[in-house]
């Protein structure tokens, strides 16, 4: 009485359950990292749990988690690089060009996983008075104070 052509166990006995769990991959069973433990992994099925629950209510098909599942590494991937950046406080030319084709990736991904998000138009219907009446609204600006140390 094994596992039957539909995957579906015949007798729900401990044995054939055991047997079909082994027989899945590990992502199947839900062990798409090989070392679950480190920050990244932690991350990146915090995230996927995350989408899982909210954005589709669990009810998500083979398809919509392999989004889900990939969209979630680019998205620990970008906070990775932009930790990076910020660290060093700058960003070669190679590390921007994978920064943007990861964010671009990601959104791509976002958007057939939501397609429902509504694109928010700019208004060019301004006139330039509108335009600069708006700039006198805004918040006025930090403007650095310049220190300079005393000759020597």
């Amino acid at each position: 009485m094994g596992a039957g052509a539909t995957g579906e166990i015949a007798s729900g006995s401990v044995s054939d359950r055991r047997r079909l769990r082994s027989s899945r991959s590990r992502i199947t069973n839900g062990a798409l990292f090989a070392d679950g433990r480190s920050s990244w992994a932690r991350r990146a099925r915090d995230l996927i749990n995350e989408f899982t629950n909210e954005q589709l209510a669990g009810d998500a098909s083979p398809s919509e988690r392999a989004i889900l599942r990939r969209a979630s590494v680019l998205i620990v991937e970008c906070e990775r690089l932009e930790a990076r950046f910020a660290v060093k406080n700058e960003a070669t030319a190679a590390q921007l060009h994978l920064y943007q084709r990861s964010a671009n990736t990601l959104r791509r991904l976002l958007e057939v996983l939501t397609p429902g998000l509504p694109r928010r138009m700019r208004n060019y219907n301004q006139t330039p008075d509108d335009y600069f009446s708006q700039l006198d609204k805004a918040p006025p600006t930090l403007e650095a104070e310049v220190i300079e140390e005393p000759a020597a």
